[in-house]
């Protein structure tokens, strides 16, 4: 029944070489509008190393944001993460194991409400969240917005229906050892979210320049509390000093408290670094994006 599903799934998509897509290395699959019960239908794109084949078993890194990750022809702020070449580059020189990055594309307008920590405004008193929403100087609350939280639905989306189409679809080692969630900014506080709402599914999170101040903060209150088990996972934070990212240090610096608190090891299982003057823009990510997948995927976890 389940492999009856996944081929109806599959044959509803129009699954593409990514033509329009210019990658250095290896090659995009696009599979447009996905279909879901949860969220509204996005495109997904799929990166293959140039010597993938059925014959072996990869990795795989969800990535939020996805269409901002392989070229800057195609964004809409002609900057992109380089992807392809970056992990190319890892896997030649053997810095990390052989994976596939699954690009999640975002809905721009309901960003927010899908990135944003649902439960984080659920456990929030209503108080709290009053004076929040009477705040006008509150970033991004997804609360305040016509679409609502959306999160939720967003990773069941990722675990219940994209996840399985994956593994059905390529050669994949399913297990969480090798399922890694990636973002920055929103997409870092997301990530945060998947692996502690999903601690079977993902065995590592990395959230780049992860945008803490998002409603006022609260979704410290949630990390605090949430996080999953040291012994089974890995989570990479990070951070600049220029632009958006200036505001993060004092929540991360409260995060890392927080991780060693509850038994994280740092450079072990657990890593957080500070970059002096990178801003918060896809060139900066990409500059160190080497940094945390030889953290997640140079090591494979016990």
């Amino acid at each position: 029944m389940r492999i009856l599903l996944f081929l109806m799934i599959f044959s509803t998509l129009d699954c593409m070489q990514a033509q329009n897509l210019k990658v250095s290395s290896g090659k995009v699959i696009r599979h447009e509008l996905f279909t879901s019960e949860y969220v509204d239908a996005r495109n997904i794109d799929i990166w293959l190393p140039k010597e993938y084949s059925a014959d072996k078993q990869y990795a795989v890194i969800y990535m939020h944001d996805g269409q901002m990750l392989y070229d800057a022809s195609t964004t809409w702020n002609k900057q992109e993460w380089g992807v392809d070449e970056v992990i190319s580059t890892l896997i030649k020189n053997k810095r990390i194991r052989d994976c596939i990055v699954v690009g999640i594309w975002n809905n721009n307008e309901k960003r927010n409400s899908e990135y944003f920590p649902q439960r984080a405004w659920e456990m929030t008193s209503k108080n709290r969240q009053n004076e929040i929403l009477s705040d006008d100087k509150v970033l991004n609350n997804p609360a305040a917005s016509e679409h609502g939280l959306l999160a939720d639905n967003y990773l069941r989306f990722i675990v219940r229906e994209l996840k399985p189409f994956v593994d059905a679809t390529y050669s994949t080692k399913a297990s969480k050892e090798n399922t890694f969630i990636m973002g920055s900014s929103m997409g870092g506080l997301i990530s945060a979210y998947a692996i502690s709402e999903y601690p079977g599914v993902f065995g590592g999170a990395i959230c780049m320049s992860t945008h803490w101040p998002a409603a006022d903060g609260i979704v410290l209150n949630y990390i605090k509390d949430h996080l999953p088990n040291p012994d089974t996972h890995r989570i990479y934070f990070d951070y600049g000093t220029a632009t958006l990212d200036a505001l993060y240090e004092p929540y991360q610096l409260k995060v890392d408290k927080m991780m060693l608190k509850r038994g994280y090891i740092k450079d072990k299982n657990f890593k957080s670094e500070k970059f002096e003057g990178a801003p918060h823009t896809e060139n900066a990510w990409r500059e160190r994006l080497n940094i945390p997948l030889e953290f997640m995927l140079g090591v494979k976890l016990k």
